[in-house]
C-alpha cells in the first residue's frame, strides 16, 4: 500500500490561513491532493490536520481525513518526522515496513503528479530509504557572502574567490515539495539524511518556497504564467 500524507495544520502566524487561502482559485490544499490522485501512485491520499474546517476543505477536494491531529503536534514547532509518525500510528501502518509514505506538504502548489510517481520509481529502483524533490541552488554556495555587524561584506570561504563559477561542485537543496519514504524508515529516524536518500531533481520554474507574503506573490505569478502554458499540473 503507498499513503499519501498532506500536514495542514491551523494557526499559520506569517500567512493567516495559509493552508487554505485561496491561490489562483482555488484553496492551497487543493494542489497537492489534486496532485496526488492524479498520480495514480495512492491507495489513500490523506490530510493530517488539527482543525475541521481544514478536513472539510480537504475532503472537499477529494481527500480523506480518518483523524485529527492533536494539538501537541500541531503547533509551530511540530517537525514533519513526529506527524508523519503519528499517522502510521493512526492508521496502524507500523506492521507494513515496506510500505510507501509520502508527505507532501499542503503549500506545494507546483508539485506534479509525473514527478510524485517519478519519486516512488526512483525510490523503488534504488532501494532507498527516502527520495525527495530538490532544487539546484542558482548561484555557487561556496562563494557565498555574508554581511557583517558593520554593514560590510565578506566571504563565507575566501580561498573560493578565484574559483570559476563552471569549476564548483553544483549543489541542491530541500524544494519543500514531496518526501516518499518506507514506513520503517519515517519509524526509525527523524532525519532523512541519517539513511540512504535519492533526489528527484525539480525545474527551477516549480520551486518556490511560501513563506511570506511576498512568496506567495511570487508563487502567483509563476503558477499563472504555467496556466497561461497549460503546464500548471
Amino acid at each position: 500500500m503507498n499513503i499519501a500524507l498532506i500536514p495542514a495544520r491551523a494557526g499559520s502566524k506569517r500567512i493567516p490561513g495559509k493552508n487554505v487561502r485561496d491561490f489562483c482559485g482555488a484553496p492551497m490544499i487543493a494542489y497537492p491532493i489534486r496532485a496526488a490522485l492524479a498520480s495514480g501512485c495512492f491507495d489513500r491520499v490523506i490530510v493530517s490536520t488539527d482543525s475541521q474546517d481544514i478536513a472539510r476543505i480537504a475532503r472537499e477536494a477529494g481527500a480523506e481525513v480518518p483523524f485529527l491531529r492533536p494539538a501537541e503536534l500541531a503547533d509551530d514547532r511540530t517537525g514533519t518526522a513526529p506527524v508523519v509518525r503519528h499517522a502510521i500510528s493512526e492508521l496502524g501502518l507500523a506492521a507494513y515496513g515496506d510500505d510507501a509514505l509520502c508527505c507532501i506538504y499542503a503549500t506545494a502548489p507546483f508539485v506534479r503528479a509525473a514527478d510524485l510517481a517519478a519519486g516512488l520509481a526512483a525510490l523503488r529502483a534504488c532501494d532507498a530509504d527516502f527520495a525527495f524533490a530538490v532544487g539546484r541552488f542558482a548561484a555557487p554556495i561556496q562563494r557565498a557572502l555574508r554581511i557583517d555587524g558593520h554593514g560590510l561584506l565578506s566571504m563565507f570561504d575566501a580561498t573560493q574567490y578565484m574559483q570559476r563559477s563552471q569549476d564548483l561542485e553544483p549543489t541542491y537543496h530541500d524544494a519543500g515539495q514531496f518526501y516518499w519514504g518506507t514506513v520503517h524508515a519515517w519509524l526509525r529516524s527523524g532525519q532523512p539524511y541519517e539513511q540512504s536518500v535519492v533526489p528527484v531533481l525539480l525545474q527551477p520554474h516549480r520551486v518556490q518556497d511560501i513563506d511570506t507574503l511576498e512568496d506567495w506573490r511570487r508563487a502567483e505569478l509563476m503558477f499563472r504564467v504555467l496556466q497561461e502554458q497549460g503546464s500548471a499540473q
